[in-house]
């Protein structure tokens, strides 16, 4: 259901724009592939498992394109229809989740656009503190300066493009480990080595390339879109800016900073990130058949789904608890909240998981979870039989199958 609706922006065609969402008419016939270069160059389009306004792209500029060119746009265009109902509606092509080109203009359109979550607080909670990651074709790092000024910056040398940290941990400056060039932790280039006599060679401009950073509750947040980042930034616009108008009740329903972080489990899934999100948004289609443990505690006919701008938030009614492994899981208080285009936020009880779905090309993903636990039962504190059980039952519950396998051709 949730593959149905992809949220799309084609820069020949103002028409449309006024549409938040898009579907197929019928399935698509004779299905036009376009290399990157040209379909970037006329086409702004954002696929998601998610309905969402055309704002998340609103930035982007309507290049001139050739008549020749506008007639193949238009023909991709003609197989959409805004009006068409989500029932009568196919799901999109398999190129849209196998095509090395889509993938690239995915990344370029969706992901290198907007706020993302990266981390959480605890990983840089004191000065010093750092940890990396990647996005796409991105390499970041983000880090707490000594004046415990929080900071993020491309990792990768002015030089020669190498990587400058990888991991989590504690570093007092950055030194690239192929010529030795060393950076502070707010970026200044603190040496250079074997540049005397090189004429022109402005060490000030020479620093690490910054990225806008920001935090959200218990999030750590990145926008690569360029622009001075700023060293203090406004909660409130912050939530706005990510998660809309949903932002203050998912900070009602206890998404904060009052919770301890318990631990992290990733996986390597062979399926494009969109076949993972899909998973998450189809309306409970799948769980009498793939979480029957699950399926058995609920009242899936009061199953609901309430859209924001930007997040979804479903919940369903629950029977009695039967046991202390489904510990308030169920039911009216648990909140399962997915946030464009790919992370999945689940408060339930004293817990909360976290699912970040991270694109590793056309065919295969990498999904972190992040546990956290209420402080009044800590790790330390909590029955470790609950503990096990409940982290055991997560698993079992939500994603029995973690081993997917894509097999679009």
């Amino acid at each position: 259901m949730a593959a149905m609706i992809m949220t799309q922006k084609l820069a020949q065609f103002p028409e449309i724009l006024k549409y938040p969402h898009i579907h197929f008419v019928e399935k698509p016939k004779n299905w036009i592939q376009f290399n990157n270069n040209n379909f970037s160059k006329s086409v702004q389009v954002i696929s998601s498992s998610l309905v969402t306004d055309s704002s998340v792209c609103s930035h982007s500029k309507t290049p001139e394109v050739g008549e020749k060119f506008y007639g193949k746009a238009r023909n991709l265009v003609q197989e959409f229809s805004p009006k068409i109902p989500v029932e009568e509606a196919w799901t999109p092509p398999s190129s849209w989740y196998t095509d090395p080109d889509f993938y690239s203009l995915e990344l370029d359109q969706v992901f290198y656009r907007g706020w993302h979550p990266v981390g959480y607080t605890e990983q840089i909670e004191e000065p010093q503190q750092i940890f990396t990651g990647r996005l796409g074709n991105i390499e970041y790092v983000v880090c707490r300066d000594e004046t415990g000024t929080l900071r993020a910056f491309h990792n990768v040398c002015r030089h020669h493009a190498s990587l400058l940290a990888s991991g989590t941990g504690n570093k007092s400056c950055f030194v690239c480990p192929y010529h030795g060039w060393t950076y502070g932790l707010d970026g200044a280039l603190l040496k250079a080595t074997r540049i005397t006599g090189i004429k022109n060679f402005k060490v000030n401009e020479m620093g690490l390339i910054p990225i806008r950073v920001a935090i959200w509750g218990p999030f750590v947040l990145l926008n690569f879109e360029g622009g001075l980042p700023k060293e203090d930034f406004d909660t409130n616009v912050m939530g706005n800016e990510w998660l809309g108008t949903s932002a203050e009740l998912l900070s009602a329903s206890g998404v904060d900073t009052s919770l301890d972080y318990v631990c992290r489990r990733e996986y390597t899934i062979e399926c494009n990130w969109k076949v993972f999100c899909d998973n998450y948004l189809d309306g409970g289609y799948h769980v009498p058949y793939a979480h029957k443990g699950l399926a058995s505690g609920l009242n899936l006919e009061s199953y609901s789904i309430k859209m924001y701008e930007k997040v979804s938030i479903q919940s369903c009614d629950g029977s009695a608890v039967n046991s202390e492994e489904e510990y308030d899981r169920l039911g009216s208080n648990a909140v399962y909240a997915f946030v464009y285009p790919n992370f999945m936020i689940n408060r339930y009880g004293p817990w909360m998981d976290t699912n970040l779905v991270v694109p590793l090309g056309p065919r295969k993903c990498q999904v972190i979870f992040d546990y956290f636990l209420d402080p009044s039962l800590s790790v330390s504190s909590f029955p470790r039989r609950f503990h096990d059980a409940q982290i055991k039952m997560i698993k079992k519950y939500k994603y029995p199958s973690i081993g997917i396998r894509q097999n679009h051709t």
